[in-house]
């Protein structure tokens, strides 16, 4: 039973390898800020958006529109207005995981137990709640770049691949993987049969080289098919060993045409009390 990073930022924690983002990191990643461009990371919702079969899709409801006023509804004083509602699953389009959505052994992240994730309750522990503001060094490792050509559905991102970007890794980074997959198969019926993404051990690599979350423009991060015998291992390494958050559905084709490498990442999940994840717009600033 690995525990990774269990204990490193005390036995209350519940934040996991953000803890590594501290002040000195964010100056340093503010001050790589040369153009003032800001480039948002995030598919656009709506009912359309693809799920997969065991999630239900968008609804969105207007509770006023135009419409009411054509049927004679009231205009105090000339006001009009208009306003909607939304339901949609946490884990939908760009979003992130908290520390709560995986683990194994009935024990979550830092060693809290699952029997305190529950429907009626949400989760006592780990939730996105506790994750707040994500700010920092955005790194862009572009296997599509890389490689010249769209991975392929199933294939790994290997650690060797990760490394010969040439790009170092420092504390706290904030470490983004373009394998072409959601620019290219997001239409597609199957895109979710199967996807590239890193394998466990390009994952332990990344943590150990002290990145605080890792995101990909895919639907899980990691490659699927899985290998033989093996059920999301990723993100029981990454989530529940080392206590790193992971971003997926990320629109990363706009910042792979800039050719940047690094960047101001920002990024805030809505606190939801004892969510597992929450929808996200990442945003890159060059």
């Amino acid at each position: 039973m690995a525990q990774e990073a269990w204990g490193k930022w005390g036995a209350e924690d519940e934040r996991g390898a953000l803890n590594l983002i501290g002040a000195d990191e964010v100056k340093r990643a503010v001050a790589l800020v040369k153009e003032g461009r800001v480039l948002s990371l995030a598919q656009p919702l709506s009912a359309r958006t693809p799920v997969p079969e065991h999630r239900a899709a968008m609804m969105h409801f207007m509770g006023r529109d135009g419409g009411d006023y054509a049927a004679g509804g009231k205009r105090p004083g000339g006001f009009q207005f208009a306003e909607d509602t939304v339901v949609l699953p946490l884990h939908f389009g760009t979003h992130i995981d908290a520390l709560c959505h995986a683990w194994y052994d009935d024990q979550l992240y830092n060693g809290f137990p699952s029997t305190g994730t529950r429907s009626t309750t949400g989760a006592a522990r780990c939730g996105i709640d506790k994750m707040g503001p994500i700010v920092g060094r955005g790194v862009l490792l572009d296997m599509v770049r890389l490689s010249g050509r769209v991975l392929a559905r199933g294939e790994a991102v290997t650690r060797r691949m990760l490394e010969d970007t040439g790009i170092a890794l420092h504390k706290g980074d904030i470490v983004l993987i373009r394998t072409g997959w959601l620019e290219n198969m997001l239409t597609d019926p199957d895109y979710y049969a199967g996807e590239p993404g890193i394998d466990v051990e390009a994952a332990r690599w990344l943590a150990q080289c002290g990145v605080a979350a890792v995101g990909c423009d895919n639907f899980a991060v990691e490659a699927i098919p899985f290998p033989s015998a093996q059920v999301f291992p990723v993100h029981q390494c990454l989530i529940r060993d080392f206590g790193i958050p992971l971003m997926e559905g990320l629109a990363l084709a706009p910042l792979g045409e800039t050719g940047a490498t690094s960047f101001l990442f920002m990024a805030t999940p809505l606190p939801i009390r004892g969510g597992t994840g929450s929808p996200l717009v990442p945003v890159a600033v060059l």
